[in-house]
């Protein structure tokens, strides 16, 4: 129904024009606002149009504004694109709108928008065909189209769900080719518009997801597991394929980083659980199976794998799980399944050749991109710098302009100089007079001051001498003063010197006293840690402790394998011989214990006298035939009980007074 929907569409495209060129019909441009909020509403609205008289009677612009909108609703509701032909012509003619450069400013802007639109959803059918280098190209003109019309302060609502778009396609690809730059680029250029619009707000947590992806792929795992966790947080409902999705790569990368595989895997059964398709099922398959073959668990990883390698709509499915099952095949012996899959990767796999050559040419284009993006960032720059330097020069050009002027009134002031000449010629004749009468009157006060000046000196003299003879007086009574003040001084300097001596005596012998008491407290600690040594000695050689230790004393315990695989179990009568023994040796522990712990029961007091014998969590889950996991998980839940801030282990050996012993 959609193909013949499609066909009726292409056939009034190309009918007779009736409306005014380059004017986008109404009913379009309605369609083609809803597109962007409601696809599958915009989709049986555009069938409606192809069946109505006005799809008969549009023009060349509306015909290839058709075209585009055809294409890109079938990429919006998942189907094919099956208007190529005409898209490419759409693509030409938008091509030529935009070079022509003849229209307004408003039409110019829609014209530019629709041949970024119409290039991007070229490169979507491109890449439907696997020529990613081609599909690259499309997407990277479509963005250079853009950058180079719109500021990126006019990269808003429509423009930026459309360059959300872009960049989040050319993550994608790059990811796919195993380009985690060039990836991470793009992704967080999409972040930065899906942080613009609204609706798009939705998207980020999968951008994040992606972006962990790419740090996981090169190993910085920190910067992944952050993404991975800004996912998880966000989404956070397994009823979301993408947040089951988060779930099983952050475990399958868990695993990676050397977490259990049963943990691992435990999470990637969990969101498997809910799966919605079967294409979401044998992804999870994937993952499983690529585990169990790490884990050399053959059997478990065939189970996985085989359905995956046998769907037929998924070829990257089918690839990993062929080089996953190549390993198992060949692990195994079955030479026949072997070679099937060696002949399926011959025949869909791209080469090592053909791959580096496609990476080598997509680097190319995306630093082609780049180059020319940052060119235009920094001619932008220098028109800022530019317009900055005018900035300066303007009010410095306005200056000179001033002094000029102020140059040209100081001319105009030649003439009244000359008038000013004269007027200080009178003025000096008339200074010169009462410069004469000036000096006569001078003459006659300089007199009358040195009269002054000589009674002023005989007085003076007269002052000094009866200062001197005062001075003198008061010198001879100042000495004597002076005297008696030294030997005050001189016998408080002695009292002090002698309370000091005092004083440093009595803090000699007190020293000398904390020494003596620091020696005899060193040697009953002595004393006591040799005592504690031997009575814990003692207690290791008792026949029940010497049995438990003797049966992991040479394992070499791993987490990977399982516990059954060791075949050590301890029995009840050896458990209660333990425990008698630890209560002979060690009988205050069991009280301690139930003083913070008034409930604990059996299993946590094992615990306790198993790690009396030093014994590790390994160790012990061997003994109890339990997960590493479980006997970590009750170790830390007995300390939350225990209200203890050191572990279990360090607590028993401080009550039995042997942590330091027990270590040597």
């Amino acid at each position: 129904m959609v193909i013949l929907m499609v066909a009726a569409l292409v056939a009034a495209c190309n009918s007779t024009v009736v409306v005014p060129e380059d004017r986008p019909c109404r009913e379009l441009e309605e369609i083609d606002s809803l597109m962007w909020k409601q696809p599958d509403s915009a989709f049986a609205r555009l069938r409606e149009f192809a069946a109505s008289s006005m799809a008969d009677s549009l023009d060349v612009f509306n015909g290839h504004y058709c075209q585009l909108l055809i294409s890109e609703l079938l990429y919006k509701n998942d189907y094919g694109q099956s208007n190529r032909e005409e898209l490419l012509k759409a693509v030409c003619y938008f091509d030529s709108l935009v070079l022509a450069d003849r229209r307004g400013e408003s039409e110019q802007d829609r014209n530019v928008f629709l041949d970024a639109r119409a290039h991007y959803i070229s490169g979507v059918g491109l890449y439907e065909k696997r020529n990613e280098a081609q599909a690259c190209a499309e997407y990277l003109y479509a963005l250079e189209v853009m950058e180079n019309c719109y500021e990126d302060q006019a990269m808003f609502e429509k423009r930026a769900v459309f360059m959300s778009y872009v960049y989040y396609r050319l993550l994608e690809l790059f990811s796919a080719q195993f380009m985690m730059d060039p990836a991470i680029t793009c992704g967080k250029q999409a972040m930065t518009y899906c942080q613009r619009e609204p609706s798009l707000f939705k998207d980020i947590p999968i951008i994040h997801y992606h972006l962990g992806k790419q740090y996981d792929k090169k190993g910085e795992k920190e910067v992944a597991n952050f993404y991975y966790g800004q996912a998880m947080k966000e989404l956070c409902d397994l009823n979301k394929a993408e947040y089951r999705d988060v779930v099983a790569t952050k475990a399958l990368s868990d695993y990676q980083a050397g977490l259990e595989a049963d943990s691992s895997l435990s999470a990637i059964r969990q969101v498997l659980a809910y799966s919605s398709s079967e294409m979401e099922k044998l992804t999870r398959f994937l993952s499983m199976g690529g585990i169990f073959t790490v884990e050399q668990s053959y059997d478990s990883a065939l189970y996985y794998l085989i359905p995956v390698f046998e769907v037929k709509d998924n070829m990257p499915l089918q690839i990993q799980a062929a080089e996953f099952l190549l390993v198992n095949y060949d692990s195994l012996g079955d030479k026949d399944h072997l070679a099937e899959c060696m002949r399926f990767l011959a025949n869909h796999k791209k080469t090592e050749g053909e791959t580096k050559a496609l990476v080598s040419k997509l680097e190319d284009l995306f630093k082609n991109y780049m180059d020319k993006k940052q060119e235009k960032e920094a001619e932008a720059e220098r028109e800022k710098s530019i317009k900055k330097t005018i900035k300066i020069i303007v009010p410095i050009a306005v200056m000179v302009v001033l002094v000029i002027i102020l140059l040209a009134k100081l001319k105009s002031k030649k003439l009244l100089k000359k008038q000013q000449e004269e007027a200080d010629r009178r003025f000096g004749e008339t200074k010169q007079e009462h410069e004469n009468e000036l000096r006569r009157l001078q003459t006659e006060a300089e007199q009358r001051l040195a009269d002054a000046e000589r009674k002023h000196q005989q007085k003076v003299e007269e002052m000094v001498k009866r200062h001197e003879e005062e001075l003198k007086l008061q010198k001879d009574q100042s000495e004597q003063e002076i005297a008696r003040t030294k030997k005050r001084h001189e016998a408080e300097l002695e009292a002090e010197r002698n309370a000091y001596q005092k004083e440093r005596e009595e803090l000699e012998r007190s020293l000398q006293q904390s020494k003596e008491n620091v020696s005899a407290l060193q040697e009953e600690l002595g004393r006591k840690r040799t005592d504690a040594a031997e009575h814990y000695a003692a207690f290791l050689k008792e026949p029940v402790c010497t049995k438990i230790n003797a049966l992991v004393r040479d394992l070499h315990i791993t987490t990977r394998k399982p516990y059954s695989h060791y075949h050590i179990n301890l029995d009840n009568e050896t458990i209660a011989q333990l425990s008698e023994v630890v209560t002979a040796h060690y009988g205050e522990l069991k009280p301690a214990l139930q003083c913070h712990y008034p409930g604990i029961g059996h299993e946590d007091l094992l615990l306790c006298y198993l790690y009396l014998l030093g014994l590790s969590n390994k160790q012990i889950a061997v003994l109890r035939q339990r997960d590493y996991s479980t006997v970590r998980k009750q170790a830390k839940e007995l300390m939350g009980r225990l209200r203890i801030d050191e572990t279990v282990r360090e607590y028993v050996f401080r009550v039995g007074g042997i942590e330091g012993v027990a270590e040597e």
